[in-house]
């Protein structure tokens, strides 16, 4: 047996004639997916221990109900997501709008707020005996609202959750497009809104994906509203599961089955992207867009800003504002936590910096490297996003106390599970920047005598700043607020603003959650902030 040893550079690969990736960007992509996989090995490992238990489960009529009405508030969420979201970003990447970057901060904190806090805000603010009958009930004698558990009311509070994942990945597709392209069409005599529909729309479609996607695979996932807003969706069924069960092998089984919606709602996003380039033909350095003057529509611009954040960040924080000032009133001690507020920047800045950087060789092979193994690494990240943070954490601690003793109940295993869970929105943003960077720019830097490494890191980085800020800000953002693996896998005394918040809130103490909760979208606005004050526009 012989074997040829050639230089990755020059290796061709036998299907297609494409160049095989450098090692550089194929041997940590391989280390990623064996993570990724260790999840689903323990799934598969405990469904199969079940035998026909768990299979005569999940083909119950019950198990498919449920099933149904998850697709549906994945599709509605989803789409009012998008509908939200472009105009807004729209609106703060390419308008004079007053205040651009504010907005930007304001209408991504969202994010931040965790859903069983956002479930039970709306409850207590919209449910038929809340907050909003009671205002009413003295000038209009009205005695109940119209009940908002349900699907209408797991709907409303999902997409103001979630919309701000399409906002900061379509925001950052808007500043990477090459201006050239839309001052043709407007050369040749488009319009303005005929240029952002023929031109503008179809160079958005990548981050209109990326961002979709994570919104649906959030939906997917969620459990802390659905459960108090009393729709049943698969991920509440798979808790309960966990839950009431002492053999967690039929909730393993019921996380597969939501590992394969996962892969449908991946499969409708690959069908979305197409074979189109994104990207200009030419190699210049791309400028900024200029600026779109918005006259007459500026003041209608800043009320639609100011409706969509009043609704999704100043009404939940009013709220929590009362619940403090009322537990102050009560008598509740004033417990800032300021050690919990430590914990939970460090290790959000930790995991968004090892998720960005995780990402960086998987998108590399997405987009320059097409291929089987790139597309099953794509999808094996945005799976683990989709799966309950009970499953992927329990798969950790059997990895753990198996098979690596030493990192048991370590910040080194909890930052593995961060990566497992938040790899997608990181991949999403950092792939849709790649997308619109020429790889002619890449050619010539080589072409000057530079490494493969070197021009990745000198010139690709630097133009591809919006999509690696974004998916920096989204992984931050959601660290800051992950529950159930932080429960499970925090070393002993490793208390978080999450951790707070629930042991308060678990406890019936919602006035003593309130203001941990307050601290948490504080402490994630000041690093978001900087994060949009230093962007090039």
């Amino acid at each position: 047996m012989s074997v040829n040893l050639v230089t990755p550079a020059g290796l061709r690969s036998l299907a297609g004639g494409k160049t095989v990736p450098p090692a550089m960007i194929w041997v940590p992509a391989l280390a990623i997916g064996a993570v990724l996989l260790l999840p689903l090995v323990y799934l598969v490992v405990r469904t199969f221990d079940a035998g026909g238990d768990a299979w005569d489960l999940l083909f119950r009529q019950r198990v498919l109900s449920i099933l149904g009405r998850t697709v549906v508030l994945v599709v509605t969420v989803t789409g009012s997501s998008v509908i939200l979201a472009l105009p807004l970003a729209w609106l703060t990447a390419r308008t004079d709008l007053p205040m651009r970057r504010a907005w930007v901060v304001l209408s991504a904190l969202p994010l931040v707020i965790p859903s069983y806090v956002a479930g039970f805000i709306v409850v207590a603010a919209l449910g038929p005996k809340g907050m909003l009958q009671g205002a009413l009930d003295g000038p209009f004698s009205i005695d109940r609202l119209p009940d908002i558990h349900g699907y209408a009311g797991a709907l409303l509070t999902l997409t103001f959750l979630s919309f701000p994942y399409v906002v900061l990945t379509v925001r950052a597709a808007l500043l990477r497009i090459d201006p050239a392209m839309e001052e043709s069409s407007r050369g040749l005599g488009r319009g303005n809104w005929s240029t952002f529909f023929f031109v503008t729309l179809p160079l958005l479609r990548p981050g209109i994906a990326a961002g979709g996607l994570l919104v649906a695979l959030y939906t997917l996932s969620d459990f802390g509203a659905v459960s108090l807003l009393r729709y049943e969706t698969f991920t509440w069924a798979i808790f309960v599961q966990y839950e009431s069960a002492l053999d967690r092998t039929l909730g393993a089984g019921l996380s597969l089955s939501l590992v394969v919606l996962a892969l449908a709602v991946i499969g409708v996003e690959l069908v979305s992207r197409g074979r189109a380039r994104y990207y200009s033909s030419s190699s210049s350095a791309s400028r900024p867009p200029s600026t779109v003057r918005l006259g007459r529509w500026k003041w209608p611009a800043v009320a639609f800003c100011s409706t969509v954040v009043a609704v999704s960040l100043a009404a939940p924080m009013s709220i929590l504002g009362y619940w403090t000032t009322r537990g102050i009133n009560a008598g509740e001690p004033l417990n800032l936590v300021w050690e919990a507020v430590g914990n939970s920047v460090y290790i959000a800045a930790l995991a968004a910096t090892a998720a960005v950087v995780a990402s960086l060789p998987a998108a590399a092979l997405s987009v320059r490297y097409p291929g089987i193994f790139s597309g099953l690494l794509e999808r094996l990240s945005y799976i683990g996003f989709a799966l309950p943070g009970i499953a992927i954490a329990l798969a950790l601690v059997f990895f753990g106390a198996r098979y690596a003793p030493p990192l048991y109940q370590t910040t080194g295993l909890l930052l593995l599970a961060y990566v497992v869970l938040y790899l997608s929105p990181a991949l999403g943003a950092v792939r849709t920047s790649l997308l619109q960077i020429s790889p002619r720019i890449e050619e010539a830097a080589r072409g000057l005598g530079n490494s493969p490494l070197r021009a990745f890191s000198s010139v690709t980085l630097p133009v591809a700043r919006p999509g690696l800020l974004a998916g920096w800000a989204l992984v931050f953002l959601l660290v800051m607020k992950e529950l159930p693996a932080t429960l499970i896998l925090s070393p002993i005394g490793f208390n978080t603003l999450a951790t707070s918040i629930w042991s308060a809130a678990s406890e019936a103490f919602f006035a003593r959650a309130a203001l941990p909760a307050l601290l948490l979208i504080a402490a994630s606005a000041v690093p978001l902030a900087f994060l949009m004050l230093r962007e090039r526009r």
